[in-house]
């Protein structure tokens, strides 16, 4: 290794001579470091690059004999040792630079102020030496030869570079990582490099150690000044990112402030901005929008109404029905709000909610009278979720209206008040929400605000329930043992169960009330026990008792994740932690009920609960079945195939061409989980180029329900509903109980052109409805469908 090193010294001399001399330009031309610190790495490069070309030269032109070779040889041999001396010097300059700098010292440490006193005299004597040949001689041969007192030539650098060590360990945690390492190593290299060429004649090692150093040195400190602008970097931007959240705070705190006053006017419209921006939001949400769009969806809805601090209190606060000039001043609060909110230019889609949020879809709205797509999406959405909120609110002129009836009139006023599109969302919203928990907010959290579970007796402390449905929800938990001192077994577990609110109850009036019913319970060592389920199957896979055993002794904290998913009438419950996966498989008694999972336990400690869901729905292989299908339609079937529709409209049969005179009869039964008077047969008309609902150039015309209600076109057809009680009509209660039990229907169509006419008569409501389509759309199909209803034994004559 020595004689490889010996034959390619002369060409490692170059190669870092060049290195150092590219270092100098770079450190010249850097705009990233001080000039002073600058001046230094500069004066530390040259020097180095100076003391490897006088090396490389004086090796080069040893033995030989002529004239030039002679003073090249004397001159290169008296540099070698004048710039190993210069570099100690340059780096003791840069050290304190850097502890003055980088360190927080006031002062350069005494002691490299010594350092200084060590070079000077150490550069006098190589002068002396010169001229009395006390650290080397040039023969005869112009070969370089050692002097007696060679040893002493090391004495200075050496105890210069000892003391600059010493000065760098002592202030070494004022500096940084990289750079304090750097500062360390150049000292010790050198120092063990001048200690083997005491040895080992014929080797440059402490010049070439040297100057390898600076090249360490000066990468370390530009990595370190690299960091240190990029973190100055990240400063600046997190002190940008933090104004933005101040500015964005501000405004919100603005935006609230507006809503305050409005609020403050009228106390019987008190937190009807802040549910109006909920609503519009989850619209939004649903309809596709980005965060931001939705965003500004909330803050426009939020303001929809500040108009109304302009308007009189005497029309505020009157009880009686407005005059037409009262209601036509209440109006302007339309234009009174976009005046204010126009004035905030950063965001001009405030006013556009404030002022076009009464436009109608048909064009009969104010103030400006605008239709369809005409009126900005953004109101359209306001415009449904502040209809919804006035209906679900109470008023000094009315009580809240019942769930059933607002989800009729926002049928009612699809294609007419409302944007088609959006209207469907809020019945989206409705249809979710069968507790009619959206009267008081847009969702509903899933644990209650709550992060962690404190059960002592089982079941002592119980999260709200969690939806479960075709996409996996996963739950990451931690659970510790709460550290009771009785030995009592500590044990996470699931609840399974449904209800109209998603809560768990144990006083019967209210178990009766909101449909309460458990399905079973899963421990999350595997054991389970069923309930209402039809079954339930645990299976236990990797598990390791001894990683098990050791959680158990030192009472370690495990972390769980927990995924669930529903597939119609079977669901899956997979708990995972590092010494266990334990999968359940259940069989729920329906396939229209809902599945809520509950967090609970017993002497447990549930921490870090977070929620997530996946954006994909399984399919209907993903859980194994364990139990047979229920089928409420093992029945003879008609001309087209018997249909169990467990949600709404989730199966609806291929359309038929409607024919004057054409007669459909089929068979209809509620299932056990229908509860609402839409829980019926529905009958769609529409076109479509496949004859299917939502196929390609789909148009909707009529949408009627058995209960007597429909939905009136995006504007396709125009659609005269007639519906009569009729004297064998007991009640409600009774209807769903007819449907409950099922009944034959027949329904009746006549077609004159694009005019067609439907009548049916079931359980006392008699309906006739009448469908004009303005244009002629090819084919005009019939589908049958429902919501939480068996159809069979249809057929069409």
């Amino acid at each position: 290794m020595l004689e490889l090193f010996r034959a390619n010294q002369l060409n490692i001399m170059l190669f870092m001579g060049g290195i150092c001399g590219i270092i100098a330009f770079f450190s010249l031309v850097s705009e990233v470091m001080s000039r002073r610190r600058k001046a230094y790495v500069v004066y530390l490069s040259m020097s180095g690059m100076l003391l490897l070309l006088a090396d490389w030269l004086a090796y080069t032109y040893r033995g030989n004999q002529s004239e030039s070779a002679y003073w090249i040889v004397r001159i290169c041999n008296f540099f070698v040792y004048f710039f190993t001396l210069s570099i100690v010097h340059a780096f003791n300059l840069y050290v304190a630079n850097m502890l003055k700098t980088e360190g927080g010292l006031v002062k350069v440490p005494i002691e490299l102020k010594f350092v200084e006193v060590f070079i000077t005299i150490g550069e006098i004597m190589i002068i002396i030496s010169q001229f009395t040949g006390l650290y080397y001689t040039i023969d005869e041969f112009n070969q370089y030869q050692r002097a007696p007192y060679f040893i002493l030539s090391f004495t200075f650098p050496i105890l210069s570079l000892f003391i600059q060590m010493i000065v760098i360990i002592k202030y070494y945690k004022h500096l940084g990582e990289r750079v304090r390492l750097s500062l360390l190593l150049f000292p010790i290299v050198p120092i063990v490099a001048a200690i083997a060429q005491i040895f080992l004649n014929g080797l440059a090692l402490i010049n070439i150690a040297c100057t390898l150093m600076i090249v360490v040195v000066y990468t370390f400190s530009l990595i370190e000044l690299n960091e240190r602008a990029k973190n100055a970097s990240s400063l600046e931007i997190e002190y940008l990112k933090k104004e933005r959240e101040s500015m964005q705070t501000l405004f919100e705190q603005t935006a609230r402030a507006l809503v305050s006053a409005v609020d403050a006017k009228d106390k019987n419209t008190r937190g009807h901005s802040s549910r109006v921006a909920e609503y519009a939001r989850k619209i939004a949400e649903i309809s596709g929008k980005s965060a931001k769009e939705c965003d500004e969806v909330y803050y426009a809805a939020l303001l929809h109404d500040v108009g109304k601090i302009g308007i009189s209190d005497e029309i505020i606060f009157k009880n009686s029905k407005l005059t037409d000039d009262e209601y036509e001043e209440i109006q302007q609060h339309v234009l009174i709000g976009h005046e204010i909110l126009s004035r905030i230019t950063d965001f001009p889609y405030l006013s556009i909610g404030a002022r076009y949020h009464h436009e109608r879809y048909d064009g009969k709205g104010y103030p400006d009278r605008l239709r369809g797509d005409d009126i900005p999406e953004i109101a359209r959405i306001i415009a449904v979720a502040d209809a919804y909120d006035v209906m679900t609110s109470r008023r000094k002129y009315k009580d809240i209206v019942p769930q059933e009836k607002v989800r009729e009139e926002i049928i009612k006023g699809t294609g007419t008040q409302f944007d088609p599109k959006f209207a469907k969302i809020m019945l989206y919203l409705i249809d979710m929400d069968e507790n009619y928990q959206m009267k008081e907010r847009a969702e509903i959290k899933e644990l209650s605000g709550k992060d962690e579970l404190n059960p002592v007796e089982y079941r002592s402390e119980i999260s709200d329930g969690i939806l479960i449905t075709r996409k996996t929800t996963r739950i990451h938990m931690n659970c510790s043992p709460d550290g009771n001192d009785e030995g009592l077994p500590s044990m996470p577990a699931l609840l399974l169960f449904d209800s109209l609110d998603g809560h768990i109850y144990t006083n019967e009036k209210k178990i009766k009330a909101f449909h309460y019913h458990e399905y079973g319970d899963i421990w999350f060592d595997g054991n389970t026990r069923c309930n209402r389920a039809r079954d339930m199957k645990a299976e236990i896979r990797n598990f390791d008792k001894e990683k098990l055993d050791q959680e158990n002794k030192e009472n370690q904290r495990t972390e769980y994740l927990i995924e669930a998913v529903k597939f119609k009438d079977h669901a899956l419950v997979r708990i995972v932690c590092r010494y266990r996966t334990v999968e359940v498989i259940v069989a729920l008694p329906d396939a229209s009920g809902y599945l809520y999972l509950a967090i609970t336990g017993e002497h447990c400690h549930i921490t870090d609960v977070s929620i997530d869901q996946s954006e994909e729905e399984i399919d209907s292989n993903y859980i194994p079945r364990i139990a047979e299908w229920i089928s409420y339609i093992d029945m003879p079937e008609g001309d087209i195939p018997n249909m169990q529709i467990d949600d709404y409209h989730s199966v609806i049969t291929e359309g038929h061409p409607v024919t004057d005179g054409m007669t459909m009869t089929f068979h209809t039964m509620t299932l056990p989980t229908a509860r609402r008077v839409w829980h019926c047969p529905h009958i769609i008309l529409f076109s479509s180029d496949d004859k299917k609902v939502d196929g390609e150039n789909y148009r909707e015309f009529s949408l009627i329900r058995f209960d007597g209600e429909h939905w009136e076109s995006n504007g396709s057809s125009e659609n005269k509903m007639v519906t009569n009680i009729l004297d064998d009509f007991d009640s409600w209660d009774e209807w769903k109980a007819l449907n409950k039990k099922g009944y034959d229907c027949v329904v009746n169509f006549k077609r004159t052109g694009n005019k067609i006419t439907l009548t049916t008569e079931n359980g006392g409501i008699a309906i006739r409805n009448v469908t004009n389509i303005p244009d002629n759309p090819g084919e005009i199909y019939v589908a049958l469908t429902g919501d939480q209803v068996a159809l069979t034994n249809i057929r069409y004559q």
